[in-house]
């Protein structure tokens, strides 16, 4: 359950291309095959995937959900403890590496929204990134441990298969209002709880979610380098 809080409105984010300019399932993923707890091959394979996207062989999209297959595939019999560890690295050396429109908007919006992140990286990862940066609440991929605390490697949640009904069940559960709210995403997954909120924004949306920004007249933002502007949604 969220703490009582005097925050009245609510401000949902994405990580993952949206905040932090990477994503923080292959440096998760990357950090573990440097430390050996997942395997040399699981960075030769990352790196493929990487390049094939890069090369516009595919959808972030399908890339995403091919780190998400290649996490699941090697988590199985690994100790919570070195994942918690990995990420601990990960966060703290990427900590920097954030949009500058969402590091000023989450600033703005931290004294009067209630600050929510929902992301499909682990949620070992998700909670470390989210303390630093100090949200509310957060939600991430849980993969199920057995009493030893090692990884059975079922997965037991995944928030982005419908973000959109995080979301209600979060405000339902903490009797919280969506008047006034915000969201902010950057791609298709993201459109769940964008429909949701008063004030939607694309951040350098993907085809997909800039197509439905455009049918609903969503405010749409992209940052390039040091540069922010608004684009039409108008298709």
């Amino acid at each position: 359950m969220l703490k009582e809080t005097h925050k009245k409105k609510l401000a949902v984010f994405d990580i993952d291309g949206t905040i932090f300019r990477k994503n923080l399932g292959f440096e998760l993923l990357n950090e573990l095959s440097w430390m050996k707890i997942f395997p040399k091959a699981v960075r030769d394979e990352l790196i493929s995937l990487y390049g094939h996207w890069l090369d516009n062989e595919g959808t972030y999209e399908a890339y995403r959900i091919k780190l998400v297959e290649l996490y699941e595939k090697n988590i199985q019999g690994k100790r919570q403890e070195d994942i918690i560890k990995a990420a601990k690295i990960v966060v703290e050396f990427n900590a920097k590496r954030t949009y500058i429109f969402a590091k000023k908007l989450i600033e703005e919006m931290r004294h009067d929204h209630l600050l929510l992140v929902i992301s499909g990286s682990p949620i070992e990862i998700v909670k470390e990134y989210a303390e630093i940066f100090k949200f509310d609440a957060y939600f991430g991929s849980i993969y199920e441990i057995d009493e030893n605390k090692i990884y059975t490697g079922k997965t037991i949640f995944e928030p982005t298969r419908d973000k959109g009904a995080v979301v209600k069940k979060f405000i339902a559960e903490n009797s919280i209002s969506l008047l006034n709210s915000f969201g902010m995403g950057d791609t298709k997954s993201d459109a769940s709880f964008l429909k949701l909120v008063d004030f939607p924004v694309a951040f350098n949306p993907d085809s997909n979610l800039r197509q439905i920004a455009g049918k609903n007249s969503w405010k749409i933002m992209v940052e390039k380098k040091d540069v922010i502007y608004e684009i039409s949604g108008k298709n």
